[in-house]
């Protein structure tokens, strides 16, 4: 960047969950480019106050309103603007100081304030994959018309978006999203069913927050990001592929119309695609550990193993259903992953209720945010009472 480039003053929505907490260590390693202007978190107060206190945003966010009080007091000394509850997180990324939001939230709750800071024009750095999941056509619509910049933070999209560059002009044949088959490749149903929440809890590869972790094991997350990257990149499912890649070192390809193949590789550290995202068109030197080739000899890949890891297939059925249905098959994710961390169902009880939910809920084709809002709705309750019905095995 040159001397004179503007400082870009980021809102982070989630900034105590992983990709929050990396985000802000790039910002912390790169004081000439970024600021913080808004820090956000639903329940950990304890580490939002300390974040704020580094940091020193323009406002914070406490999503439960309860732990108010205890932010408030603890940020009353440094001038600190506090807020607390969704309809404050939905305003407050409206602000005219912000220039890039970075959507680091999980689950559902990240829709609402995408598409409010869409509507204001914010560039957005998309690091919650289920706001493209739950309502694609309606994000990147919006987007379209407000002018707006999705930029991946996934390392698979951050990947592919890499790879597109310079190459917008020229057809693409096929994307292949990497996954690295999680902790439990190569196992039976028999053995999944047996699986602890610790052991699910143990990526090989990668460091994330418990439900993206569970996901990972599920093959779930590969799925929601097969979804997702039909909305970025404006393919069809069935142009859109999935290779395990069990080292995790090419984060994905794009095949184009020729045959031949571009990958971005690098060593899995999320901090990378997050800068990519935030400083886009430009790449800032950093001093992260860098690839040694020698550590790596052989780059090794497979089919994934769609029977046994049934959610990769739910996930290209609700895609290739449409309408609502990818709703329903992350609502109906987020209780059941909910559910298993919390001891309620066994690994395998996953797949069944998502695909039980998804024949319950009726489908609906219309792409409008009451549809999605009343789906969502919809599919947790039945996806509550499924889980309800499926006890642990014993």
């Amino acid at each position: 960047m040159s001397a004179d480039t503007k400082i870009k003053k980021v809102a982070i929505l989630g900034s105590t969950g992983s990709i929050g907490s990396q985000a802000l260590d790039v910002i912390r390693r790169q004081p000439d480019y970024f600021t913080v202007e808004i820090l956000s978190a639903q329940s950990n107060a304890d580490l939002l106050i300390k974040q704020a206190a580094e940091f020193s945003p323009n406002a914070v966010v406490i999503g439960e309103e309860a732990l108010y009080d205890k932010v408030a007091s603890a940020l009353q000394p440094l001038d600190i603007k506090v807020y607390t509850g969704e309809e404050s997180l939905v305003q407050i990324v409206e602000m005219e100081t912000v220039d890039i939001v970075l959507v680091a939230m999980v689950g559902y709750a990240g829709l609402r304030p995408t598409l409010s800071a869409i509507a204001a024009g914010k560039q957005i750095a998309i690091a919650n994959k289920e706001t493209l999941v739950v309502a694609g056509e309606l994000v990147t619509g919006l987007a379209r018309e407000k002018g707006v910049n999705l930029y991946p933070v996934d390392s698979e999209h951050s990947a592919i978006f890499q790879c597109l560059a310079g190459e917008f002009h020229n057809a693409v044949e096929k994307l292949w999203l990497t996954a690295s088959g999680g902790p439990f490749r190569g196992m039976s149903s028999e053995q999944l069913r047996r699986v602890t929440k610790t052991e699910a809890l143990c990526h090989p590869n990668w460091t994330m927050g418990c439900k993206i972790t569970i996901d990972s094991a599920t093959l779930m997350n590969k799925g929601l990001e097969v979804i997702e990257a039909r909305w970025l990149f404006g393919l069809d499912a069935d142009r859109i592929d999935v290779v395990v890649h069990p080292q995790s070192v090419i984060h994905s390809m794009v095949q184009f119309c020729d045959g031949s193949i571009k990958a971005q590789m690098g060593l899995p550290d999320m901090r990378l695609p997050i800068q990519y995202a935030l400083a886009y068109p430009h790449r800032l030197c950093t001093t992260f550990p860098r690839f040694d080739f020698m550590q790596y000899p052989e780059l090794t890949f497979e089919q994934p193993d769609r029977g046994n890891f049934r959610c990769l297939q739910l996930a290209y059925d609700a895609l290739e259903t449409g309408g609502n249905m990818p709703c329903v098959l992350n609502a109906a994710n987020e209780v059941a992953v909910h559910a298993f961390l919390h001891d309620k169902i066994d690994f395998t009880g996953i797949p069944r209720i998502i695909e039980d939910c998804m024949q319950k809920v009726a489908f609906n084709a219309a792409t409008e945010f009451e549809v999605y809002a009343e789906t969502d709705r919809e599919a947790r309750r039945i996806a509550q009472t499924l889980v309800s019905r499926h006890p642990k095995f014993t």
